[in-house]
């Protein structure tokens, strides 16, 4: 098996601001496994919050590059295990684990989806992100894009007058992500006056270890909440259906799609809704986020939708909404550049 590994500066359309942080580009690995004439494709993108840098994911797979490209190569689950073996960060994991899939499924000519016993008939329609600007910029950046369901970024001292304001644009479903901003007191006050206008739930309104807030948010809120930054492993997920109503994946997170199905089948059956959410990847990440999509109840995979310029093809989401899969196995992705 033949590894390389590239760096890309990905540009945004737009400044993208959270409560924590903006940026005006996207720093991403992608990682392509080529074996017997076959070429797989993963991504991780690199994250200030979590101090994964481009560099520092790089440098940990080359100190392993030699014994990946002797590994053995049978299905992408044995291929993560011995990268769990390894002590791989999650985020170099994810890369590395997504291009395995990609690669396991073009092998056996057919897409993740259906290799997992899956089909697309039916599947929930991706949120679309507005960032923390000027009231006059999220307007903007809703009329630029017209979208059924907005995920809404905030974390200000103003959040409820901002919801109030953007409601005056349009009539689409909302979702409300303060990034850990909130206390368990602004997020049980906030509910009702945010239900009131049009939210369908919140995500990870409190700091991702304040359990005992969110034991309270959850006796208390009004609107379900979903958690983020508190569930990042799977060892998180049982705690958080003690807390939540709803969790939401991160592929780069958790390390790549072999941990993320055993999420979804552990969330399920707690009785919890699933969500995957994805960290600004570009098609590459997007597609392997996208053979999910039949076992989810919510998704946010609008990254490479936000993105100025994109690097490959392969999953598609289409202007209402819909997503287009390519006739290609594996994640059905193709490097462009």
């Amino acid at each position: 098996m033949k590894i390389s590994l590239k760096k890309y500066t990905l540009p945004l359309k737009h400044t993208f601001s959270i409560s924590r942080e903006s940026h005006d580009f996207q720093d991403s690995l992608i990682v392509a496994l080529e074996l017997g004439g076959k070429t797989g494709y993963g991504e991780a993108t690199s994250n200030p919050y979590y101090k994964i840098t481009v560099e520092s994911m790089m440098a940990e797979i080359t100190v392993i590059k030699d014994a990946l490209e002797s590994f053995d190569f049978t299905t992408p689950e044995v291929l993560h295990q011995f990268l769990v073996e390894r002590g791989l960060t999650n985020f170099a994991i994810c890369a590395l684990d997504l291009a395995a899939h990609d690669l396991y499924g073009k092998i056996q000519n057919q897409p993740l989806y259906q290799l997992w016993g899956t089909t697309t008939n039916t599947y929930p329609t991706t949120n679309y992100t507005i960032g923390i600007a000027s009231i006059a910029k999220m307007v903007s950046k809703m009329q630029e894009t017209p979208w059924p369901i907005y995920k809404i970024k905030l974390g200000t001292n103003d959040d409820v007058a901002i919801v109030r304001e953007l409601r005056k644009h349009t009539d689409s479903i909302f979702r409300i992500d303060a990034n850990c901003a909130w206390t368990a007191e602004e997020t049980i006050y906030n509910a009702p006056l945010l239900k009131d206008l049009g939210v369908e739930f919140l995500e990870q309104p409190l700091k991702a270890d304040d359990w005992s807030g969110m034991e309270s948010v959850m006796h208390h809120s009004v609107l379900p909440v979903v958690a983020d930054e508190s569930c990042i492993v799977e060892t998180d997920v049982e705690k958080c259906g003690l807390h939540f109503n709803g969790i939401n994946i991160k592929l780069t997170k958790c390390g790549g799609l072999t941990p993320a199905l055993r999420m979804i089948k552990k969330g399920k059956e707690m009785g919890l809704k699933v969500m995957v959410g994805c960290m600004t990847e570009s098609t590459v990440g997007i597609s392997a986020i996208a053979q999910l999509l039949p076992q989810l109840d919510y998704v946010d995979m609008d990254g490479a939708m936000l993105l100025k310029e994109d690097i490959a093809a392969g999953v598609e989401i289409l202007a209402d909404g819909t997503v287009k899969f390519p006739d290609m196995a594996g994640s059905g992705v193709t490097l462009w550049q």
